[in-house]
C-alpha cells in the first residue's frame, strides 16, 4: 500500500491568520506558543507545520478539541481556507498551483464535503437535494435522477424522496446529505465533524452507515472530529492534533498502546484499552499442541474478544492469518495487556505507571 501514490500528500503546511501571516512559517516566531505568538505579531496559527499521506482506501481522521486546527486543515485541502505556505498534492497534482476552473473540478468532482450544517435546500424534495451536486456538474436530468434515487437507496432513504428537509429528522438530513455528496462519486470524502449536532443513538447509526459504505466501496475518507471514540471507531489511522500540530499519527491501536506524549495519554486514559487493542500485542509462541487446538483468532481481533474466546475454551486461542499460525494468546497474557503491562509482566512506559505502583 506505501508503494502507491497517496490521494493527498501534505507537507509542512501552515496556515497563519493575521498581519503578514506568509513571515511566520520559518521565521524565529515560528516556534513561540499561540498566546505568544499572537501578542508578539497578532498572528494565529491554526495550522503548524503538518505534514502527512492520506493513502487510497483508507478512513484518516483528524481529531482534536475546539481550537486545535482540524477543521482549517481539512478546508485547506481543496483550499476552501488558502493554506500560508508548504505543499499540498492530490494524486501528485499540486493543489496550490490549481487555477480556479482546476479548483472547481477538484471540489465538485473529486473531494466532496459532508458538512455539520447539513446545507440543504429547504425548498427541494430529498430527490433533488440529492441531484444537486449533479445538475451543477451538468448532468442531463433523467441520468442525474436516476444516480440520485440509487443513492438515496444506499443511505436508508427509499421512499422518502419526495419529502422536503423539514419534513425529515436530523438523523435523516445528514444521511441525505451524505447521499448528495456521494452522488458525485468523488475520489474523497471529506466530513467536517458531520454528527456532532445529532443526539448520541442517532449519531452511532450514522457512524455505522459510514462504516458500511467504507466496507462496500473502499472510498478514501478523510473524517474530523472533537470525539476519540468517533475516531477510534472510524479510523484506519489517527492525526491527533494540538495547538495548529500534529502531536501524534497512527491506527487507533498504536494512539491507545503507545501514546507519544502525556497530552496523547491524558486523551486516550479512559479508553477501555481490551476494546481497541490486538491480540498481536500478547502473542507468544505455541507449545506442544497449542498450534494445532483451540480456538481461532485474526490478528486484528481485539483483546476483549480473545478473552471472551478464551474463557469460553478453557484454552490457548490460536492466532492465524493466511492458514499460518503466528502463535498464540492465553488469560494471562491478555490480562496484562489490558491492564498496561507487556506480556511478560513487566510495565508498559509511562502508561502503566498505575498498575506498577499498585
Amino acid at each position: 500500500m506505501n508503494a502507491v501514490e497517496p490521494v493527498f500528500s501534505v507537507r509542512n503546511l501552515w496556515k497563519v491568520f493575521g498581519p503578514k501571516a506568509d513571515r511566520i512559517p520559518g521565521s524565529p516566531e515560528a516556534a513561540l506558543s499561540a498566546a505568544e505568538l499572537r501578542e508578539r505579531t497578532g498572528c494565529t496559527a491554526a495550522v503548524r507545520d503538518v505534514s502527512f499521506d492520506v493513502r487510497k482506501g483508507e478512513v484518516f481522521v483528524v481529531m482534536g478539541l475546539s481550537g486545535s486546527g482540524k477543521s482549517t486543515l481539512v478546508r485547506c485541502l481543496t483550499r476552501l481556507i488558502e493554506p500560508t505556505s508548504g505543499h499540498l498534492a492530490i494524486d501528485g497534482e499540486d493543489v496550490l498551483a490549481m487555477d480556479r476552473a482546476r479548483l472547481r473540478e477538484l471540489r465538485r468532482h473529486r473531494a466532496a464535503m459532508v458538512f455539520q450544517h447539513f446545507g440543504l435546500l429547504p425548498h427541494r424534495t430529498v430527490l433533488d437535494n440529492v441531484a444537486y451536486g449533479l445538475e451543477i456538474q451538468g448532468v442531463g436530468k433523467a441520468e442525474r435522477r436516476e444516480r440520485a434515487a440509487r443513492m438515496v437507496e444506499k443511505v436508508g432513504l427509499a421512499g422518502l424522496e419526495r419529502r422536503r428537509p423539514g419534513q425529515l429528522s436530523g438523523g435523516q438530513q445528514q444521511r441525505v446529505g451524505l447521499a448528495r455528496a456521494l452522488a458525485v462519486d468523488p475520489e474523497v470524502l471529506l466530513f467536517d465533524e458531520p454528527f456532532s449536532a445529532l443526539d448520541p443513538l442517532i449519531r452511532r447509526d450514522m457512524q455505522e452507515e459510514v462504516v458500511r459504505l467504507h466496507r462496500e466501496e473502499g472510498r478514501t475518507m478523510v473524517f474530523i472530529t472533537h470525539d476519540l471514540s468517533e475516531a477510534l471507531r472510524l479510523g484506519d489511522r489517527i492525526a491527533l492534533m494540538r495547538d495548529g500540530r500534529v502531536v501524534q499519527l497512527g491506527t487507533p491501536e498504536e494512539i491507545v498502546g503507545s501514546p507519544a506524549d502525556d497530552y496523547v495519554r491524558d486523551f486516550v486514559r479512559d479508553v477501555p484499552r481490551e476494546q481497541v487493542l490486538t491480540v498481536r500485542g500478547a502473542l507468544r509462541p505455541a507449545i506442544g499442541d497449542e498450534g494445532t487446538s483451540g480456538p481461532v483468532l485474526t490478528p486484528d481481533t481485539t483483546v476483549s474478544r480473545a478473552i471472551e474466546a478464551v474463557a469460553r475454551s478453557g484454552s490457548a486461542a490460536r492466532v492465524v492469518e493466511d492458514g499460518r499460525c503466528l502463535g498464540v494468546v492465553d488469560h494471562r497474557r491478555l490480562l496484562a495487556v489490558v491492564a498496561g503491562l507487556k506480556p511478560d509482566g513487566t510495565p508498559e512506559a509511562a502508561a502503566a505507571e498505575g498498575v506498577a505502583a499498585a
